[in-house]
């Protein structure tokens, strides 16, 4: 990297320099919150353990800009950032209410609209 003489700069190319720095490191924080996001999935069930307070456990409802939005089983909502969060039912450890993906499954109603009788026109 080559150096840079900011003494060399004036108050304005200075500002501007700082503007520019920060940009940078907001981008990169930014890009580091999203590639954690993408570990997890809506619908997936997870815990995290808030400032001072027990252990919660949720399901992942929404992506944010910089957080997810987690609900509780008490039904509270929490945005959270996804670098705090730990899968509930990590992949591969099967519990009696839980799939191998640890992603939460609705169960397909096409089957029971196909099946409903038809009455008839008349």
């Amino acid at each position: 990297m080559r150096p840079i003489d900011i003494d060399a700069l004036s108050e304005a190319e200075l500002i501007e320099l700082n503007h520019k720095v920060v940009a940078r490191l907001r981008f990169l924080s930014q890009m580091r919150s999203h590639s954690a996001m993408l570990d997890f999935r809506v619908g997936e069930r997870v815990k995290f353990h808030p400032d001072g307070g027990p252990e919660l456990l949720g399901t992942l409802t929404r992506y944010n800009k910089k957080t997810v939005t987690v609900v509780t089983d008490a039904g509270q909502h929490w945005n959270v950032s996804p670098g705090l969060l730990t899968r509930a039912n990590p992949p591969g450890t099967a519990t009696a209410s839980s799939n191998d993906s640890g992603v939460a499954r609705f169960p397909d109603r096409s089957v029971e609209k196909l099946e409903a009788p038809n009455k008839a026109v008349g």
